[in-house]
């Protein structure tokens, strides 16, 4: 059986995002490039990382990250990715109100789950089989995971801005010890991996 990872994009102060998530601006009120520009604008110092990223049997996600449609699905749509989202799996999508599975090109299909996190790992473990899980985000996905003690290991990419205020990563996570595994500095971000500490 694989490990349930996460790997997430943060601010040194540990945001995921910025404030007031919208449609016209996916990641709130900054610079996206902040964040997540050592994926795009340094992607060969970091092709293991991003490679990793997505190499996953099943992934799960909160539906904030899914789209910015909210309540009731009264409108189409098909997440921020276009016809070719980057999962190639299956994608579980945290909900409270059902919706029909959407498939994608190049084998993504998005899930809709409505029983939580519990039902969605049990869903994603049937369709990974040996291969590892992953949770894509956002911030309150990932610290779910973390707060149940579900996550095997958090892979932080840490960017060298402050942002203030937003989802923050460990909001709300009761105490516990991690093991760090690693620690890489490239140009644009520094990587950092733990692992659940043993008792």
């Amino acid at each position: 059986m694989g490990i349930v990872y996460s790997d997430i994009s943060v601010s040194a102060d540990g945001f995921a995002t910025g404030v007031d998530q919208r449609e016209e601006a996916p990641f709130g009120d900054i610079d996206e490039n902040w964040l997540h520009g050592w994926m795009f604008d340094t992607a060969d110092e970091n092709k293991a990382e991003v490679d990793a990223i997505v190499d996953a049997g099943a992934t799960i996600m909160g539906r904030n990250m899914f789209g910015p449609v909210r309540g009731e699905w009264d409108r189409e749509w098909r997440g921020w990715w276009g016809p070719n989202p980057p999962y190639h799996n299956p994608v579980f999508v945290l909900t409270h109100y059902p919706h029909e599975p959407i498939e994608m090109d190049g084998g993504t299909v998005f899930h809709f789950v409505t029983d939580g996190i519990d039902a969605a790992l049990e869903l994603a473990r049937a369709e990974a089989g040996n291969r590892n899980i992953s949770i894509a985000g956002g911030a309150r996905t990932v610290n779910q995971f973390l707060a149940a003690g579900l996550l095997d290991e958090l892979r932080l990419h840490v960017t060298p801005c402050i942002l203030s205020a937003g989802e923050r990563v460990f909001e709300g996570v009761p105490p516990q010890r991690l093991e760090r595994v690693s620690v890489r500095v490239a140009s644009l971000v520094t990587h950092i991996t733990y692992r659940r500490a043993r008792p």
